[in-house]
């Protein structure tokens, strides 16, 4: 019997990418967990250990999260201490997340994890960056495509 590519769960691109994606997710906890971070965690602390403070929803664009995932996160980060939510002065419907001194010092004690992890695939830097920089691409035409579905179920017929 031959199978047309997609047609079995072994030759399923999406299956193959949420395989990697929980192969990552598994490698980063022992790593994060040294830190005490989730996963997920981690994801905000990388955001502003780069950029120090943006809002909610800046961050929440940046993570692909919405406010309803990514509030209980910042909750539990704040409560750590190692980052502030206020509401802005300019803007009550604005919260601004910004990074603690502690928060800056977990970021030290977490930096060799980006390294950690491209050594553990086996694969060179360059090609690490170019497989990035394919399913960076796969995804944006993944969301337009999305889209237009999406408008075209909510266009009358």
């Amino acid at each position: 019997m031959t199978t047309e590519p997609g047609t079995t769960l072994d030759r399923l691109l999406c299956f193959a990418l949420h395989s990697a994606s929980r192969a990552f997710t598994n490698l980063y906890r022992p790593f994060l967990d040294e830190i005490g971070l989730t996963y997920p965690q981690y994801l905000v602390m990388l955001v502003l250990w780069e950029r120090e403070s943006l809002t909610v929803k800046e961050l929440g664009a940046l993570l692909r999260l919405d406010s309803g995932t990514l509030s209980p996160l910042l909750k539990r980060l704040e409560a750590r201490g190692v980052l502030t939510r206020a509401r802005s002065e300019t803007d009550e419907r604005s919260v601004r997340v910004a990074i603690t001194d502690d928060g800056r010092a977990l970021g030290r004690h977490a930096s060799d994890i980006p390294q950690r992890m491209v050594a553990a695939t086996g694969m060179e830097l360059g090609d690490v960056e170019e497989l990035r920089s394919t399913l960076e691409n796969l995804t944006t035409t993944l969301n337009d495509a999305a889209r237009r579905v999406t408008e075209n179920q909510e266009t009358p017929s």
